[in-house]
């Protein structure tokens, strides 16, 4: 014996032991429902509903409240930035099994009439969902050990401190302060130590070859003549 029931705006043909998916029903698992809006009886005798068959039932048992297939939705929107994006949906479902078909009597059965979810007020629906296999492993998610969680927050030893960057090194013992000489800056002191010239003794002893040299090797033509760079060294020099 067959059944056709609506339920959730869809029709379906239904025989015992068949397990359906529907639209959520406002039952909790291992209750007890009954389809009331049966359309067709069919068997050794066919009958249709004008438009439902009078006393018919359908009894089923919930197994599950459950969520469907995962629908992603691609949304392009135009003239605001080339905006683009996706939005996913899981339809909300029952998972029951049918345990009997009623062709009459289904009126009398005392069985608990399968409702939709939509038409049950929030608190009673927020009841079920608290109900379900689902939620109940959430709840023992959620009361893991406290210990866990202290564990996984304990303060983070404090960050070493970065070790002092060392100090510009030291200029060369016995190194005079060329940065005396006028017209001699730190750049042109850095750019002399690295010639190798560190003491007034040696500027004051520069050949005119020694300062050609210089002046080609420093980029700084003719400034060593202009600024008497020799005189001021001999001064320096003498202390």
């Amino acid at each position: 014996m067959f059944a056709v029931l609506k339920t959730g705006g869809k029709q379906y043909k239904v025989q015992s032991g068949d397990v359906l998916r529907v639209e959520k029903l406002a039952a909790i698992a291992g209750q007890k429902i009954q389809f009331n809006d049966v359309l067709m009886l069919g068997g050794d005798t066919v009958t249709v509903g004008a438009p439902l068959v009078a006393g018919a039932g359908v009894q089923a048992e919930v197994i599950d409240q459950i969520k469907g297939v995962k629908t992603i939705n691609f949304v392009k929107r135009r003239r605001k930035h080339s905006s683009k994006r996706t939005k996913g949906h899981r339809q909300k479902l029952t998972l029951v099994r049918i345990t009997d078909i009623l062709a009459s009597g289904a009126d009398k059965s005392g069985v608990d009439a399968a409702v939709g979810a939509g038409s049950v007020g929030a608190v009673a629906l927020a009841a079920i969902d608290a109900n379900t296999p689902a939620a109940n492993k959430d709840q023992k998610r959620s009361a893991a050990p406290k210990a866990v969680a202290a564990k996984a927050e304990a303060p983070k030893a404090p960050a070493k401190k970065a070790a002092p960057k060392k100090a510009a090194a030291k200029a060369t013992d016995g190194a005079d302060d060329l940065s005396n000489i006028s017209g001699v800056g730190p750049v042109i002191v850095k750019k002399l130590h690295a010639a190798g010239i560190t003491t007034f003794a040696q500027v004051a002893a520069w050949t005119d070859a020694d300062v050609e040299a210089i002046e080609e090797k420093l980029s700084f033509k003719g400034r060593v003549g202009r600024e008497d760079w020799i005189a001021q060294a001999k001064e320096l020099a003498k202390g």
